[in-house]
């Protein structure tokens, strides 16, 4: 994957959410970028620390649920975006999500995620993730997003 600005800093460098949010001091700082082979696909790769553990070399699953959410949440608003013919991505929420842990996900390497909408309708997209470490799948996640419109306190979130 080649080095360039992720998502989240090219349209949200203010944010402070605690998954993906560059200016959240205590957060996770996932790093999205838009795949050059698959277009509409997000691509990261992130690296746990021991505090993220849930027992000794495995990450915890909420931490793993974080990392897909704010992941599919950005493939969906680059979708919506894209649909819109808009220049910046609309703000927007989680309506719902499913995540699947399918096996433990180790913390002693990068794991790498993969985000990819699989429907959308208007204002709403359904956007599925995958964490790997190496060449194994270890969790999985489908999710609903909505754009906000003003009046919605997340409206500016991203500004």
């Amino acid at each position: 994957m080649p080095e360039t600005q992720a998502v989240q800093e090219r349209y949200a460098p203010r944010s402070v959410c605690f998954g993906c949010g560059p200016a959240s001091p205590g957060g996770l700082h996932l790093r999205s970028m838009e795949s050059a082979e698959r277009p509409g696909e997000l691509l990261a790769q992130w690296q746990a620390s021991p505090v993220q553990e849930a027992f000794p070399g495995v990450l915890n699953g909420g931490i793993c649920g974080t990392l897909l959410d704010c992941h599919a949440n950005w493939a969906a608003a680059m979708h919506l975006m894209r649909a819109r013919g808009a220049d910046h991505p609309p703000a927007t929420v989680t309506a719902d999500y499913e995540v699947r842990l399918h096996r433990p996900t180790p913390t002693d390497q990068p794991i790498q995620l993969r985000s990819w909408v699989a429907f959308a309708d208007g204002e709403r997209a359904v956007a599925e993730a995958e964490i790997r470490a190496g060449d194994q799948v270890t969790a999985t996640f489908r999710g609903t997003f909505v754009a906000v419109r003003e009046g919605h306190p997340a409206y500016h979130r991203w500004d």
